[in-house]
């Protein structure tokens, strides 16, 4: 149920982002190239440049965090060890309490990500599989597969081909449907260049109809000296170059994004997972783009490397926002919203700076008895020094004595408090 969903969401953005492309592909055959390398990067860079003001908008959000954090963390760090109900109520509604003190909520910096996540996801679908999405792609294909299912015998003759299982992505050709011609183009869009003699040398009586398109999706695919639909595998080739350039323009780009972050808290699980994810997630994605076809791993290193010449453009304008306007804006769209609900503005502001001054009272009284304490130790120690040191004669009884009425006066005095 929840696939479909997914399914019927990705479609819709995947066809469409599949026209923006099939247009790159008419743009560069303008020119006299039609090739998938070139045109995943020119997509890439659409596709980001459409996506800058969702960047900035999350951007702003995390400096507006930087300003915000030191503010959370004192209410967390008021609460830590403190796991019972009313605590963690009152943690809650203090850190609201910030956040509507700058006029932001908890969810501000997720909404770009959300509706960014769809987009990605259907990119990754257009570009896994060109040839579903991409019109000016697809007609090559066509070109074999029509003949191709006329011919007597093709699925007996396609299933002798070598790697066959490989390219269609299965673990047995019973579950592969031969039969559609979506499916075929698929298929046809992972084969190799032996996988296309050997599709020629099968069927004779379309073999120059192979051959001619054959020919031009081979360059069409071919990028740089690699074929953009297959793998870089886990045998050492030059292909490998995909997943380490992979890796490192990554873990650049994760880095220039940083450099806006807040301050982590060292105690925080959950910065330490994300400093600890700066380190996995480019591992990752060379292990992706081992995988998975080169095309893939060409859009990888543009997205981060268009993401890195992006990033110094946004850190260099974000050093320019003030954030004093930021804040007022944000109120000012906050008060707008309150006052359709007949709230009266001047309360989100006065709140959160209420519970500040609370928090911040509860600490100077909790410091004030601290030292009030340490200072009646004190006392109590030098209290207890003139009682004992001072004695006329050791050993002498008078000594004994008085040591004894100093004792018990000095007792009566701490029953008394």
């Amino acid at each position: 149920m929840i696939l479909t969903k997914a399914g019927s969401i990705l479609g819709p953005i995947a066809t469409v982002l599949g026209y923006i492309m099939d247009i790159l592909f008419r743009f560069t055959g303008q020119f006299g190239v039609f090739n998938v390398g070139l045109c995943i990067i020119l997509f890439t860079i659409v596709m980001k440049m459409l996506m800058i003001p969702l960047t900035i908008k999350q951007q702003k959000t995390t400096k507006l965090m930087s300003v915000m954090n030191p503010e959370i963390q004192a209410i967390q760090n008021k609460y830590k060890g403190k796991t019972d109900n009313e605590s963690m109520q009152r943690q809650n509604i203090e850190i609201q309490a910030v956040y509507e003190k700058y006029g932001t909520s908890m969810t501000s910096g997720c909404l770009p990500l959300l509706i960014q996540m769809p987009i990605l996801f259907a990119l990754y679908r257009v570009i896994y599989n060109i040839p579903a999405y991409v019109p000016s792609v697809r007609v090559y294909f066509d070109n074999v597969v029509t003949p191709l299912m006329s011919q007597a015998g093709y699925i007996e003759k396609l299933q002798g081909i070598t790697d066959i299982t490989k390219a269609a992505a299965v673990n047995s050709l019973d579950k592969f449907d031969f039969t559609s011609a979506d499916k075929l183009v698929d298929l046809l869009y992972k084969f190799s260049t032996t996988q296309w003699a050997e599709l020629e040398a099968a069927f004779p009586a379309i073999s120059g109809v192979i051959a001619e398109n054959a020919g031009v999706i081979e360059k069409m695919n071919t990028f740089l000296g690699l074929n953009m639909a297959e793998a870089p595998g886990w045998i050492p080739s030059i292909a490998w170059i995909i997943p380490i350039l992979a890796a490192v323009t990554q873990w650049i780009s994760t880095k220039l994004m940083q450099g806006n972050q807040p301050k982590a808290d060292p105690d925080n699980t959950a910065a330490q997972s994300m400093q600890m994810m700066t380190t996995t997630m480019p591992l990752f994605s060379a292990f992706i783009c081992v995988t998975m076809p080169a095309g893939l791993g060409i859009y990888w290193i543009a997205t981060s490397v268009v993401m890195i010449i992006q990033q110094l453009f946004v850190n260099a304008y974000m050093e320019k926002v003030d954030i004093d306007e930021m804040v007022r804006k944000n109120l000012e769209k906050v008060n707008k919203k309150r006052a359709k609900e007949g709230l009266p503005p001047a309360k989100i502001s006065q709140n959160a700076t209420a519970s500040l001054k609370t928090i911040r009272e509860e600490q100077e009284k909790e410091k004030l008895a601290e030292e009030q304490k340490k200072e009646r130790i004190a006392k109590q120690i030098e209290e207890s020094n003139k009682i004992y040191n001072n004695d006329p004669k050791p050993g002498s009884l008078a000594s004994k004595a008085a040591m004894v009425q100093k004792y018990n006066e000095a007792h009566d005095k701490r029953s008394k408090k």
